[in-house]
C-alpha cells in the first residue's frame, strides 16, 4: 500500500465499463439547472440593487447571495432527479436490489470495525447482530470480522479483550472472529484500516467498512460483495445508512430527516455523480487490491492545522481510487444498512468541528494532479459546507447594515422609530423583492416537501412515518426545530471555520451514542456565548426600533433560547413522548429488521 503523491499523477482510464449512459447530459443538466436558477435570482437581485447605483456594501451582498443561491439551486436541482428516480421506480445500479435471490460468493470479504474508546459490550453487541445474520444467509463461511481497536483508555482496553472472548464463546465463531489492538495511533481511523490492509489485506478481494454504530443486514453484505465480484472495474459500493435507534426528542428528528428527506437528495446524486460517486468512511464495500494501490494517504503540508495526517479521510480516498482508473458508485435504494445518529446539538457540533478541520484540510488536495472533476467537485463541496454559515452571518448582517445606513443611524442616536429593513428593501422594488424572498424559500425548503411526497408513493413507508398527517406535522415540526436551532449552529460553525484558519486542533474524542444530556454547567459552559449575543443584539434592535427586533427575532430567539432548547431535544422524554403519540416515527420502529432487534435485544441484555 504505497503511499500516494499529489504533485503526480494522471486520470486512468476516464470512462469505465459500470459509467452510466448520458452521464454529459446529467450533469449538464444537474449543473447548468442550478446555474440557470443562480442567473435568474440574481439578476432580480441586481434590479433590486442597482436603483441608485451600486455600492461596496450592496456589490458584498449581491456576491454572498449568489454564491449562496448557487449553493442551494444546485441542492434543489438534484433533489428534483432524486424525486423523479424514486417515483417512477427505477431500477438499483449494478443489479443491486432488494428482491430476488442471494448470489452465491466464491470469494471471502472482511468486516472491519475500527473502533476508539467505544463502549466494548455495545460495540460487540452490534457486531453480533451482524453476525449471526450473515449466518442466516447460509454463507458464513465467505466472511471473517475484525475489531480494530485505537482503544488508548487502558481500562475500555481490558473490557474490550474481555467482550470479544465472550463473543467468541456465544457465537462459536473462532475461526472468524479476530482482535487486534493497535498501541500507535498514527494516522487514526485511516492509519487503522491501512495498517489491516498492509498486514492482512492479501487475504481478501473485498472489505466492508463499519463503524462503531453500524449495523447491516446479512442480505445486504452479501449483494454488495456479490456486485463487486460481478464488476472488475469497481472499487467501491456506497450503501445509503438510514439513521435508527433515537431517543432523544433531537436524535429522533434527524432520524426522520434522514428516513424522509436522505433518499431523495441520495438518489439524486447518485443520479449525476455515476461512477465518480463519494465515500462516507462506513457502510461500504472496497476492492482490497484498489484500496491498497491508490489509498495510501500522504502526509499534508502546509500552516498547522492543515498539515499533517488527512483526517477527513474518505474523500481523499474516494479522489485517489478514481484517479487510479477505478469506479466507485452509490446504491441508495439497496437497503439494509443502517446507522446511529448523535443524540443532542453537542454532540453533533462536537463531531462537525471535527469534520470542519478536515474538510478545510482538503484545500491542500484539490490542486493534485490527475484527480477527476468530479472527485474535485466533491473536494470543492465539502470545503463549502463550512463557509456557508459565515456566509449566511455576513449576508444577513449587511443585508441590514445597507438599510440602517441609508435611514442615517448614527452611533450618538441608536434610534430609528418606526424602521423595517423590510419596508426598506420593499420599497426599492415591491414585486421583484417578494419574488426573490419566495423563489429563495421555495428552493431551499423543497427538497424537505419532495420527500414527504415520496412517501404517497410507497404505502408501507407512509404508514411507517405515522401516516399521511402524522408525518406533515413531523415535517413542520423538524422545520419549526431546524429553524430555532441554525443560529447556534451558524455561529458555531463560524466559529470553529475561524478556530481552524486560527491553527486551532480540533482532537480525537470519543462519541457519545445514546444519552446527550449535558449537566446546567456544562450547557452554561457551551451556550452562555451565544446567549450573551442573542441578549445583545435583541436589545442594540430593540433600541434602534422595536420593529427592527420583530424583524431579527427568529435569530434573536434561537441565540437566547439556546441553553432551554438544547436542554429540551438532548432528552429521552421528549423523544420518546412524541415517539407515543407518532411524530417522527420511521418503519424500521414499526416492523424493525431482524438485525435491528438483535442487536436491541443483545445490548439490553450486556447492560444488564
Amino acid at each position: 500500500m504505497p503511499v500516494q503523491t499529489l504533485r503526480e499523477g494522471r486520470l486512468a482510464n476516464p470512462v469505465l465499463p459500470t459509467t452510466p449512459g448520458a452521464m454529459a447530459w446529467r450533469r449538464t443538466l444537474v449543473i447548468g439547472g442550478a446555474a440557470l436558477l443562480t442567473l435568474i435570482a440574481a439578476y432580480q437581485i441586481w434590479w433590486v440593487l442597482r436603483g441608485s447605483g451600486t455600492d461596496v456594501l450592496e456589490g458584498l451582498l449581491l456576491l454572498l447571495f449568489v454564491a449562496l443561491f448557487a449553493w442551494i439551486a444546485q441542492a434543489f436541482v438534484s433533489a428534483v432527479a432524486g424525486f423523479i428516480l424514486i417515483v417512477t421506480r427505477r431500477g438499483g445500479r449494478l443489479g443491486l436490489t432488494r428482491q430476488g435471490e442471494l448470489p452465491t460468493l466464491a470469494s471471502r470479504t472482511a468486516l472491519l470495525m475500527p473502533t476508539y474508546n467505544e463502549e466494548p459490550e455495545r460495540l460487540l453487541a452490534g457486531l453480533q447482530a451482524i453476525y449471526e445474520s450473515l449466518q442466516a444467509t447460509g454463507q458464513l463461511a465467505k466472511f471473517d470480522f475484525f475489531v480494530l481497536s485505537d482503544t488508548t483508555d487502558a481500562e475500555i482496553r481490558g473490557a474490550e479483550a474481555r467482550a470479544f472472548a465472550s463473543l467468541r464463546e456465544r457465537t462459536g465463531g473462532h475461526a472468524n472472529l479476530f482482535y487486534r489492538h493497535r498501541s500507535d495511533n498514527h494516522e487514526r481511523k485511516a492509519g487503522n484500516i491501512a495498517e489491516w490492509v498492509r498486514r492482512f489485506g492479501g487475504a481478501y478481494p473485498q472489505m466492508l467498512i463499519l463503524d462503531a454504530d453500524s449495523l447491516m443486514t446479512g442480505e445486504t453484505i452479501v449483494r454488495l460483495a456479490g456486485a463487486m465480484e460481478g464488476h472488475p472495474d469497481v472499487a467501491l459500493i456506497q450503501t445509503l445508512p438510514m439513521i435508527v435507534n433515537g431517543n432523544t426528542l433531537f436524535a429522533r428528528m434527524q432520524q426522520f430527516a434522514g428516513r424522509v428527506y436522505g433518499p431523495v437528495i441520495a438518489h439524486g446524486i447518485a443520479w449525476w455523480h455515476g461512477a465518480e460517486s463519494n465515500y462516507w468512511g462506513h457502510n461500504a464495500i472496497i476492492r482490497t487490491r484498489a484500496f491498497a494501490d491508490q489509498g495510501g494517504l500522504p502526509e499534508l503540508f502546509g500552516i498547522k492545522p492543515f498539515r499533517g495526517t488527512v483526517l477527513s479521510h474518505d474523500f481523499v480516498e474516494a479522489a485517489l481510487l478514481r484517479r487510479g482508473g477505478w469506479a466507485l458508485h452509490m446504491v441508495p435504494g439497496l437497503g439494509g444498512s443502517y446507522e446511529e445518529g448523535p443524540p443532542s446539538l453537542t454532540d453533533m457540533l462536537v463531531r462537525d468541528r471535527r469534520w470542519c478541520q478536515g474538510n478545510l484540510q482538503h484545500s491542500a488536495v484539490l490542486p493534485a494532479k490527475g484527480l477527476h472533476w468530479v472527485s474535485r467537485w466533491h473536494l470543492m463541496m465539502g470545503i463549502g459546507h463550512y463557509f456557508t454559515s459565515p456566509m449566511w452571518a455576513m449576508l444577513m448582517l449587511i443585508g441590514l447594515a445597507i438599510p440602517l445606513q441609508k435611514a442615517g443611524l448614527a452611533w450618538d442616536s441608536l434610534k430609528l422609530p418606526g424602521f423595517s429593513p423590510t419596508a426598506y428593501w420593499r420599497e426599492q422594488d415591491p414585486e421583484r423583492f417578494v419574488w426573490v424572498f419566495f423563489l429563495t424559500m421555495a428552493v431551499l425548503l423543497a427538497p424537505k416537501f419532495m420527500g414527504y411526497l415520496t412517501l404517497f408513493f410507497d404505502r408501507d413507508t407512509c404508514r411507517g412515518c405515522g401516516g399521511a398527517i402524522r408525518a406533515f406535522l413531523s415535517m413542520v415540526l423538524e422545520t419549526l426545530l431546524a429553524a430555532l436551532m441554525a443560529p447556534v449552529t451558524m455561529y458555531v460553525q463560524s466559529r470553529g471555520v475561524a478556530e481552524v484558519l486560527a491553527g486551532k486542533d480540533s482532537g480525537w474524542d470519543a462519541q457519545r451514542r445514546d444519552d446527550g444530556t449535558l449537566p446546567l454547567s456544562g450547557l452554561v459552559r457551551n451556550y452562555a456565548g451565544v446567549t450573551v449575543l442573542g441578549v445583545m443584539a435583541g436589545w442594540m434592535a430593540y433600541m434602534i426600533s422595536p420593529s427592527l427586533a420583530a424583524w431579527m427575532a427568529p435569530v434573536i430567539l434561537g441565540l437566547f433560547l439556546s441553553i432551554p432548547i438544547v436542554a429540551l431535544t438532548s432528552t429521552r422524554a421528549a423523544g420518546l413522548f412524541l415517539r407515543r403519540i407518532g411524530i417522527f416515527s420511521i418503519p424500521e420502529e414499526h416492523t424493525p429488521p431482524q438485525v435491528l432487534v438483535r442487536a436491541a435485544k443483545l445490548r439490553e441484555a450486556l447492560h444488564k
